[in-house]
Formats: C-alpha cells, sequence, structure tokens
C-alpha cells in the first residue's frame, strides 16, 4: 500500500458538487466549521456558479479563508485526475452516482486519494467494490460510501453500541429509525432510479459475493426481519431495506469488536398500525412504478435536482436512531439524534468525515472501507463535538 498523501498536495479537501443543494450546505458547513489552516477547494462544472457560492460564503464568513475554485465535468476523466491529484480527499454530493460517480471514484482510485459520497446505491458500491477497490489498495487510497445520513448514524451507532457490550461473545443489534423530514429532487431522483434497476443491483451483488474473500472463523448476519411491533420501542417495527445494513455488515466482517456472531436487523419505527400499513403500500406502488420507465421518468420529473426544502422546513424537521444490543448476558439501549437528516446533519456528516480522513491519525486502511472501519472513533468524536447525539439511554 502506497499512500501519496502529503503536505505537497496543495488542497487538504475538495467539495465536488458544491453548487448543488446539499454541496452548498455541505460548503457553508465547511466554512463555518474547517480548522484554521486547513487548505480547501469548490469544485463543479460551471465557474459562475462557484464564483457566486465563494462570494456568499465569503459574505457569511467574512474573516475566514476563501477556497479555491476547481472547474472539472463528471465525464471528464482528465479533469477529475486532476482534481484527484490537488487534494488528501475529495468528498462528492453529484448523484445519482450510478449516473455521475464512476470517473471520479477511478481518477481517486489511481490517484491514491481518499474519496467520500453521500451514495445510498447498493448497486454502485458493489460496482465500485468491482471496479476499483483492488487499485485503491495498491494506491492506499480509501474509498469510503455512504457518509451521510446512508449510513452515518446507523453504522456508527452500531458500532457505538457494540462497544457497550462484552468482548468475544454473539453479539445482536436491532436499530429502530423514526424520521420527519422531507427530500430533495436529486435524493428523490436516485431512490427511484435503483427502485428500478432490482435485476441489475441483484446482479452485481451476486457477481462481488463470488469474488469477495469470506469471512472465516466468524459469523456476520444482516437478515431483514419480519414487520412486528416492538416492546423495546413501543413502536411497530417495519424492515428497511436499504443500503445501510449492508453497511454495518461490511463494517462487522472488518472489526473484530463485532464479536464472533453478529447480527444487525433495521426497521423504521412506526408508533401507529395505519400508518405503518400506509406506509408499506406506498412504497410497495413506488416500487412498482419504478419499473417502468415512463413511469420513472415521470416520478423523476416532479423534483427538479438541485433543490430542496427550505430553512425553515428543515429546522422541524428531526431524526432518532435507537439500538438496542444484546450479548454476553448484557443488554443496552442507545441512540443517535440530531435535526434535519438528509440535509443539514448529512452536510455535517460529509463535512467531518472529509476533515477526518485529510487530517486526523487513523488506522492504515486502504480500499473500499466503511466509515465505521476507516474512521470509527475519531468521526465519532468529532460528531458528537459538533452537536450529533450518540447516547447511552440504558443498561441492563
Amino acid at each position: 500500500m502506497k499512500r501519496h498523501h502529503g503536505s505537497e498536495r496543495p488542497y487538504d479537501v475538495v467539495l465536488y458538487g458544491a453548487t448543488g443543494f446539499v454541496g452548498t450546505l455541505t460548503a457553508a458547513y465547511l466554512a463555518a466549521h474547517a480548522p484554521e489552516g486547513v487548505r480547501w477547494a469548490l469544485a463543479g462544472r460551471s465557474r459562475g456558479k462557484l464564483e457566486r457560492l465563494r462570494a456568499e460564503l465569503a459574505a457569511g464568513h467574512p474573516r475566514r479563508p476563501e477556497p479555491a475554485l476547481l472547474v472539472a465535468d463528471a465525464d471528464d476523466p482528465r479533469a477529475l485526475r486532476e482534481l484527484a491529484l490537488s487534494a488528501r480527499a475529495v468528498a462528492t454530493t453529484v448523484g445519482p452516482f450510478l449516473t455521475y460517480g464512476n470517473a471520479l471514484v477511478a481518477a481517486c482510485a489511481g490517484a491514491g486519494t481518499d474519496y467520500l459520497d453521500l451514495t445510498g446505491e447498493a448497486e454502485f458500491i458493489d460496482r465500485t467494490w468491482l471496479d476499483h477497490d483492488a487499485l485503491a489498495r495498491e494506491t492506499g487510497a480509501r474509498l469510503v460510501h455512504a457518509c451521510g445520513f446512508d449510513s452515518v448514524p446507523h453504522d456508527l451507532g452500531a458500532y457505538f453500541t457494540v462497544r457497550q457490550l462484552p468482548a468475544g461473545v454473539p453479539l445482536r443489534v436491532d436499530a429502530f429509525v423514526r424520521t420527519r423530514a422531507v427530500f430533495s429532487g436529486g435524493t428523490f431522483a436516485s431512490a427511484v432510479n435503483a427502485m428500478g434497476r432490482g435485476r441489475q443491483m441483484l446482479a452485481v451483488a451476486r457477481e462481488r459475493r463470488a469474488r469477495e474473500p469470506r469471512l472465516t472463523g466468524r459469523r456476520v448476519r444482516t437478515p431483514l426481519g419480519a414487520p412486528h411491533f416492538s416492546a423495546a420501542t413501543g413502536t411497530w417495527a417495519l424492515p428497511l431495506p436499504t443500503v445501510d445494513p449492508q453497511i454495518v455488515g461490511r463494517s462487522a466482517r472488518a472489526l473484530e469488536c463485532y464479536g464472533p456472531d453478529f447480527r444487525y436487523r433495521h426497521f423504521a419505527s412506526v408508533k401507529h398500525l395505519p400508518v405503518a400499513l400506509g406506509g408499506t403500500a406506498g412504497t410497495a406502488a413506488l416500487v412498482a412504478a419504478a419499473q417502468l420507465p415512463a413511469a420513472r421518468n415521470w416520478l423523476t420529473g416532479r423534483y427538479r435536482a438541485g433543490e430542496g426544502p427550505d430553512e425553515a422546513r428543515r429546522k422541524r424537521s428531526r431524526f432518532t436512531v435507537r439500538f438496542v444490543g444484546e450479548g454476553g448476558g448484557r443488554r443496552v439501549f442507545t441512540e443517535v439524534s440530531g435535526g434535519d437528516p438528509g440535509y443539514d446533519e448529512t452536510a455535517r456528516m460529509l463535512g467531518e468525515a472529509a476533515l477526518c480522513l485529510a487530517l486526523d491519525d487513523l488506522p492504515e486502511t486502504a480500499g473500499q472501507v466503511t466509515t465505521a472501519v476507516a474512521m470509527g472513533d475519531a468521526l465519532l468524536g468529532r460528531l458528537r463535538a459538533s452537536g450529533l447525539g450518540f447516547r447511552v439511554a440504558a443498561r441492563l
């Protein structure tokens, strides 16, 4: 493994897709919270939009150094390679990632540059492993997907829960997710596109399983689970078929602290049964519609990419993820909580993760890795210090 990071690179962090909806929020977070002396840049395909964003950041933070500007299009491999070679870490918000993400991952893997994104697209993550993991291991690049609400609260929340339980014993962790928020056009487009690619997603997942080294001496499982009433939370628990269990499972495969036999299940937490039934029916209808190209195009056209909820709406949004962990005769209840999950808190998570990769003393990892594996306690500490809630609610 050869890590090409160092002070010879002009930037610690480059934020690609900085003028999009989540990109702008992340840029504002970095402008407000990046430590003194951090060298960072805004990147995207339009210099005019980048200049306007930089001016807005300067007006809001007049005493902070202004970021540099880098222009690169998502389908220009040469420009993306130059961008990757300029940075220690590149964070991107440009999705859907199946459509726009591959060239930037390839550039970072080849340049030995740490890469972060916000994807919740399982197919993209598996394709990245198949196409770029081996090269990234050679160059020392860390490819870290799902650095927003997908999947930081769940990945680090499970890690935090495991650390409260006895070591060396079988462990069981269930997560119960509650949110009150709305989504942006880009998020909706990514979700609908993923729903419409079920066969392709399964094929890529099978190929990855066939090529990935088998886990020996330990067992990790992430079953879907069944709908049920959870006495632990007092709510109805509905299985969530998101990317989050896969991320948690990969952390558990890589880290011995998850024990010899680890099981993780992931649920939506709903107070009232009629709401649970309505949500299930609505999701099923959306998945069915996404299989038809005409319906898929109509659905994605309902929301414009680059737009999202305004500040007042985001301030009313909250999320809570409650974890129930068991093992070695012990039971622990933990909680991760914060404000608007998809945007304000996602900007915080992505910004802190980028700073963590670029600046902190971290384990020597490379290739496609999760937030828990790549950053673990360092990112957990950063997020807690920044105001995101991680707490132990009870021990039994």
